[in-house]
């Protein structure tokens, strides 16, 4: 029998998947969370054989339970809406042993399970194809530059903690909005969380 945990936040959605995955005979659903903490306690405490979980969920993410869960001996399998390369990649660093997509079909759900269970691992096609394409464009200092400004520091705050002028700080910024063809910081910033580039 195969044990699970699902993570999953909006709970219409949580109940559909632990009823359609227990109607399978070689599985059964132990816990269910709401939240990647709760993920956590589920499997620390049921000990199952893999935890099915979103990555965007209140109080921890999906990606940070994996992280935690790391080493625990339960496999991690991601089901997402988001198709995101930067997501997948974290998830891989992560230890996810698959990262499927909630529009795939629904037999598709337990048939991957059983094959991570069995030792495999289960990624979708486009990202895979996609982890290989898309790097990020900024190079370190670039980031450096934008992650200061995502912490919130101002022009002359990041020109101080770099030891870099107001007006190279300022080059520094056009250049990232050209490069991420976008108009502003807030945009600047967006665009780079959705790619999953800020490690």
């Amino acid at each position: 029998m195969i044990r699970i945990v699902i993570a999953e936040d909006q709970r219409m959605l949580l109940g559909a998947l632990a009823s359609l995955l227990d109607l399978e005979e070689d599985m059964q659903v132990v816990g269910r969370a709401g939240n990647g903490a709760d993920a956590v306690k589920l499997v620390l405490e049921h000990k199952p054989d893999i935890c099915v979980m979103d990555i965007e969920m209140p109080v921890m993410t999906g990606l940070e339970a994996a992280e935690q869960l790391k080493g625990t001996g339960c496999k991690i399998m991601i089901l997402t809406t988001f198709a995101r390369s930067g997501y997948f990649e974290r998830a891989i660093k992560a230890g996810a042993h698959g990262y499927l997509l909630k529009d795939s079909p629904s037999e598709e759900l337990a048939d991957s399970i059983r094959s991570i269970v069995g030792g495999r691992r289960i990624y979708t096609s486009e990202l895979v194809d996609e982890a290989y394409e898309e790097e990020s464009p900024l190079t370190e200092r670039e980031k450096e530059v934008l992650t200061l400004i995502a912490d919130g520091k101002n022009t002359k705050e990041i020109a101080g903690q770099l030891f870099i002028t107001t007006g190279t700080v300022r080059n520094y910024i056009s250049v990232i909005l050209d490069k991420l063809n976008v108009s502003n910081r807030i945009e600047a910033i967006t665009r780079f969380k959705e790619k999953g580039w800020f490690k």
